[in-house]
């Protein structure tokens, strides 16, 4: 059970929450009477003369323009609907899900001005499985992820006193049906809720896709990155690489902690190999080989660095303005920027960036494992018998595709910008393209890193007695990888045995092997 308590949340509890379901509650007492107080100053403000953004005016370039009395309510529905605009395919089931429950809790901090039941219904959501449908593209990554939150906010909130119309209460799954949104909370037996002043601009004005995404990715990246090594130690054995290059004196005088932590896992995964320094004859080995540590230590510094950073995010509130209010008769509402997605947008291009690297060197490592003359007297492509059959030729070329891909999706999003909303938001973070970006990423590392395995592990048994001449640790890993694909004998189709490995990597279940510790270590 998950609580918002309007205190932060842990990336493993949007994980829980995201991908397995896990219930929530709240808010407690605490959050409660945050909530409370700056809710009653709102109100006291919405029916008074003072001018406050986003209570009483117009949004946007129409922020000058004032609400008559009594229109708080309509102005808070209208600004969700006009925020409706996101095309595309929709967002992941998991990626709205942990939305919904970091929404909850931003609102739970208690400087949104809102109502306590906007938090217990997106919790009641969660909890009933009722998924918005959201698009996936829409979003500039300031003034919030406009876009994405206001196809939840559809969904949860209604007009007060007039019709809605056929879509205008937005889509939602519920129970392995796509429904009308209002229709949808009807069935899971969920009120919509009427949306007071400024509650509108609180469900619509933060960060959240962008945090969302970035959550769930530094998980998987950490996954990813373990595999990575895992992968390499495979391939290093395969290939009868040399060990003197993840030396623990060499790499201590480097003063690189990640590059020596790098060292650490691939020699321990080696412990008790026969394979590795198997050809006596060569002197060094290419840099796909050499520099393992040297490209994935640095990725897992940067992974650290990104995890450190939406730690500290999902501890704070993006929306705007905030209200600062212990009661109703003080306290003042504070219009500034944290919904601008600027440091999101740069965390999440490093995350693209670092983690193409890595799908990069797993596949050289690849070609190598194919290439006579390359691969130490390995058949060529892997093949028992080349010529007849082409063995693995064709899933490097799949490799190569994933890799250049990344090339193009690693392009730095959060250099770009184009002003909107008649010039008042003239510099735009572009954060929630350098998300999507990101999960695609990270998609097609997994398939890059299934397919070492795949052929790491295909020659080991082209070598001798490879399979019982494995370290401790790549020797469970192989055994592991041959529960879920069959040694290759002949031509087949291969595309179920990469997806059946991109399972296997995703589950996490090889993580205690690779690491020495539960698949959720350091999360």
């Amino acid at each position: 059970m998950i609580e918002i308590t309007g205190s932060g949340l842990g990336l493993v509890q949007v994980a829980r929450v995201a991908r397995e379901g896990e219930p929530v509650t709240g808010p407690g007492v605490a959050a409660r009477a945050r909530m409370e107080a700056s809710l009653a100053w709102v109100q006291e403000v919405s029916r008074g003369d003072e001018v406050v953004y986003g209570i009483n005016t117009g949004f946007g370039a129409l922020a000058g323009t004032r609400i008559a009395a009594g229109g708080s309510g309509q102005l808070s529905r209208n600004v969700i609907l006009k925020c409706c605009v996101g095309v595309g395919p929709p967002l992941p089931r998991e990626v709205v899900r942990a939305m919904m429950v970091i929404r909850a809790d931003t609102l739970a901090h208690g400087t949104s001005g809102v109502r306590p039941e906007l938090v217990e219904t997106l919790i009641a959501m969660l909890n009933a499985g009722v998924t918005p449908f959201v698009p996936s593209k829409g979003s500039l990554g300031a003034s919030g992820d406009l876009a994405p939150l206001a196809h939840i906010a559809v969904v949860l909130t209604r007009a007060a006193d007039r019709p809605e119309g056929p879509g205008q209460t937005g889509r939602a799954w519920y129970e392995g049906e796509l429904l009308p949104g209002d229709e949808a909370m009807r069935r899971a037996g969920i009120e919509r809720l009427v949306p007071g002043p400024k509650e509108g601009l609180a469900l619509t004005n933060g960060t959240t896709f962008m945090a969302a995404v970035a959550a769930l990715a530094v998980l998987d990246a950490e996954n990813l990155l373990d595999h990575a090594d895992a992968a390499a130690a495979v391939s290093l054995e395969a290939l009868e690489a040399l060990s003197a290059a993840f030396d623990p004196e060499l790499h201590a005088v480097s003063s690189q902690i990640g590059q020596e932590d790098a060292a650490v896992r691939i020699r321990a995964l080696l412990d008790g190999s026969q394979l590795i320094d198997g050809d006596r004859s060569k002197v060094q080995d290419a840099y796909s080989l050499r520099c393992i540590p040297q490209v994935h230590g640095p990725a897992r510094d940067a992974v650290g660095f990104v995890r450190s950073r939406v730690e500290s995010l999902l501890c704070g509130t993006s929306d705007n303005p905030l209200v600062f209010a212990s009661n109703a008769a003080t306290g003042r509402a504070i219009s500034g920027g944290n919904f601008h997605g600027q440091g999101l947008a740069f965390w999440h291009d490093l995350l693209g960036i670092v983690m193409a690297e890595v799908a990069s060197l797993s596949e050289r490592r690849t070609f190598r494992l194919l290439t006579p003359g390359l691969s130490g007297g390995l058949p060529p492509m892997l093949a028992p018998d080349p010529g007849l059959d082409s063995g693995f030729m064709m899933v490097q070329y799949t490799q190569a595709a994933l890799v250049a891909d990344n090339k193009v999706l690693a392009h730095p999003d959060s250099v770009d910008s184009i002003p909107s909303s008649a010039n008042q938001e003239d510099h735009v973070s572009m954060g929630a393209n350098a998300a999507r970006h990101t999960r695609e990423i990270l998609d097609n590392v997994s398939h890059v890193l299934a397919i070492e395995l795949m052929a790491a592990t295909q020659a080991v048994d082209l070598r001798p007695q490879g399979p019982e001449r494995l370290g401790r640790g790549t020797g469970a890993v192989y055994a592991e990888v041959r529960k879920h694909v069959e040694t290759l004998s002949h031509d087949r189709v291969l595309s179920d045995d990469i997806e059946r490995l991109v399972g296997l990597i995703r589950s996490g279940v090889l993580r205690p092997v690779i690491t020495g510790n539960s698949p959720e270590a350091g999360s």
